[in-house]
């Protein structure tokens, strides 16, 4: 868990440092370590998809259930880095992580210093040029005019990630694998689209599947999710959690077909976000 307090000039100055790493593909670590990312920062780059919803709805329909597992799942009130490097180091594995991202721009408001989550993977990993790349996600959902936002999603593999949680350099990166895929805009649609908001709940639905279709294609076994457009697109994380729920029931092909899940779920500010999914998970074990 972050602890150390910073504002948002502070934010985007090492949103601004990031950019400088990966330009040069190194940096010096918080102990004086010179530590190169540019090999598995081309790699990510070269091997991150763009996901149409056609395609993906094509990946759903083709998968097939292989090896079962007793599922681990757990709820807990931290960002989704923390989780992923825990997993990193525990499992030896590049953990599957949601990138809750904005449908328009790239990393959100990372370089404004900006503090969702999306901004928070961006300032600390090689994401943001493999995301920025994909200009036709972002134009796509530009040009919609909707908050429902386009199934389209990204899929980015073996992403070096090189900051802690309060943004200290490490001497040693670890990788960690992304979805990056935006929520539907639940609080925008409200006021925008009011005759619209009752097709949020299934495309939502909709949405975590295909997410989970992907990570099983690409064949990882422990994710990181969490509180999906809770934040500013002001969706019910109730509701988020019991989608969520409802596609890793039993009866259903993602049922078993993952090692570890964890609801990273951050909740300073006690909105109520990490108590929905606890409840949820806990009374549904």
């Amino acid at each position: 868990m972050q602890t150390t307090v910073i504002n948002r000039k502070q934010r985007a100055d090492i949103a601004q440092e990031t950019l400088a790493i990966l330009e040069r593909g190194n940096y010096i670590s918080q102990h004086g370590n010179q530590v190169s990312i540019q090999g598995s920062l081309t790699a990510a780059k070269q091997a991150s998809i763009h996901y149409s919803p056609e395609e993906l709805k094509q990946v759903l329909r083709t998968l097939t259930a292989g090896e079962k597992f007793v599922t681990a799942i757990s709820v807990t009130n931290e960002g989704c880095l923390t989780a992923a490097r825990r997993l990193a180091s525990e499992n030896r594995v590049s953990p599957l992580c949601l990138n809750f991202a904005s449908a328009k721009n790239p990393g959100g408001g990372f370089l404004g210093g900006s503090e969702a989550q999306e901004e928070n993977l961006t300032k600390s990993s090689g994401l943001y040029p493999c995301i920025a790349q994909m200009t036709a996600m972002y134009e796509k959902n530009r040009a919609l005019q909707s908050c429902i936002y386009s199934d389209d999603m990204i899929y980015s593999p073996d992403v070096p990630v090189f900051r802690d949680e309060d943004y200290a350099l490490l001497d040693n990166f670890y990788s960690a694998s992304f979805i990056t895929a935006p929520a539907v805009n639940l609080g925008a649609l409200k006021m925008n689209e009011p005759e619209r908001v009752g097709e949020a709940a299934g495309i939502m639905l909709n949405r975590i599947n295909l997410v989970l279709a992907l990570a099983l294609k690409h064949g990882h076994r422990h994710l990181v999710l969490g509180a999906w457009g809770c934040g500013v697109f002001g969706n019910d994380p109730q509701k988020i959690a019991a989608y969520f729920l409802n596609a890793l029931s039993p009866g259903s092909i993602f049922h078993g077909a993952f090692e570890k899940i964890v609801f990273a779920v951050l909740d300073k500010k006690n909105t109520g976000s990490l108590q929905a999914f606890e409840t949820t998970f806990t009374n549904n074990k």
